[in-house]
């Protein structure tokens, strides 16, 4: 009788050498996989590593060329007399809008989808513009009036909002300084869509006088010395006609009127100069200078009453 056991069994030595073998094949497939890998980024990070040099490139370039631009712009705006204000921000808005179209060209030339950007930056305008519309309007209206220079700083204006002499324009709000000392601040958006008066943009302003006398005063005196004293005056420009008419008459004076043209940071002084020589000389020659009164008149020597 034969016997057996059931399984045969597997020499030691060959199962060592299966897996010195199975391990000699894993150190080799390893570093062959990471190389086969490698060798697939290879052309990819290449073509990265181009475009990063052409971007930098253009970078370099742009950036050359945006600040050639800024002086070529901030010496032609200087020339053009503009308000240093305003040029400091059309500048810095070209600059600004200058360099993002920049940023699109590098961001395409690398592959960025810049259409999504773009519509970021559109939904972002939008929003910030409600939000802040009113200061909006106002810095629109600061723009124009730089541009269209109504006024400058010094000039003397009136609007419905206050009047005195310019402090200073802003984007925002214009500044005025008022004749007692204090400071009026005004939106620009309700200075450049209402009505002003720039009472010192011309050289030379005209002094306008109306006075009235009465009815039993000497009209032709009343009217020489009048004359006399536009004509003696210092500042009333000489080269400059000067004009003494009637003017009116009123049911109970006759208004006489002269003109005469002073230099325009002369006017007010010699305005309230001349209107005190003109009560002083009418005094003194006797010309009535009639003011409104009641008269009460007695009938009989008793002065008669009703109840209502």
């Amino acid at each position: 009788m034969i016997t057996g056991s059931s399984s045969a069994s597997i020499p030691e030595e060959s199962l060592a050498a299966l897996q010195q073998e199975v391990q000699q094949n894993l150190e080799q497939l390893k570093p062959n996989v990471m190389l086969e890998t490698m060798k697939g980024w290879i052309p990819g990070l290449i073509a990265f590593g181009i475009k990063l040099l052409i971007a930098l490139a253009i970078f370099a370039v742009g950036s050359r060329v945006i600040k050639i631009i800024y002086h070529m712009l901030n010496r032609s705006f200087t020339r053009m007399d503009m308000e240093i204000s305003l040029r400091k921000f059309l500048l810095s808005v070209l600059n600004a809008t200058m360099y993002c179209l920049l940023g699109f060209i590098i961001a395409g030339q690398i592959g960025v989808n810049s259409a999504s950007i773009v519509a970021l930056l559109g939904s972002a305008s939008i929003a910030v513009g409600l939000a802040v519309q009113g200061s909006l309007a106002n810095f629109a209206g600061g723009v124009l009036i730089l541009m269209m220079k109504p006024f400058r700083v010094g000039d003397y204006i009136v609007s419905k909002d206050g009047e005195g002499t310019v402090h200073t324009i802003g984007l925002v709000y214009t500044v005025l300084n008022t004749v007692d000392n204090k400071q009026v601040v005004i939106p620009n958006g309700t200075l450049s869509n209402s009505p002003l008066t720039n009472v010192t943009a011309m050289d030379k302003r005209r002094v306008d006088i109306k006075i009235g006398i009465g009815y039993g005063s000497d009209l032709k005196r009343a009217k020489e010395i009048l004359e006399q004293i536009y004509v003696n005056h210092p500042c009333i420009l000489k080269e400059e006609s000067i004009d003494v008419y009637v003017d009116e008459l009123g049911a109970s004076s006759v208004t006489i009127g002269g003109r005469g043209w002073v230099a325009t940071e002369d006017y007010w002084s010699t305005r309230w100069n001349m209107m005190e020589q003109i009560k002083l000389r009418f005094d003194e020659a006797g010309i009535e200078i009639p003011y409104n009164q009641l008269d009460v008149h007695i009938k009989n020597g008793n002065a008669e009453t009703q109840d209502s």
